[in-house]
């Protein structure tokens, strides 16, 4: 099994950074993924967990769209308690 380059890692969420290939029009072209996962326990307390695949392209769009939400939370006083 393929085994990522790096990993990274706060409480339930993780990121890890993979090597991939892909043969086009017969040449071998390499370029790297990561993965976004969250993992929790259900209410059986059995571990779970939630994967995205990220390009490189998608990571500066991921952290914007969650800056945006994270500010809207933060400036958002609606007296609602995070979980």
């Amino acid at each position: 099994m393929n085994k990522p380059i790096k990993q990274y890692k706060s409480g339930a969420i993780s990121s890890s950074i993979w090597a991939n290939e892909r043969d086009i029009d017969g040449n071998k072209v390499e370029f790297k993924t990561v993965s976004l996962r969250k993992s929790w326990k259900d209410d059986k307390n059995i571990w779970r967990d939630s994967t995205i695949n990220l390009r490189r392209s998608d990571i500066s769009k991921a952290i914007l769209v969650l800056q945006k939400a994270n500010e809207d939370l933060l400036l958002d006083d609606d007296g609602v308690k995070d979980e």
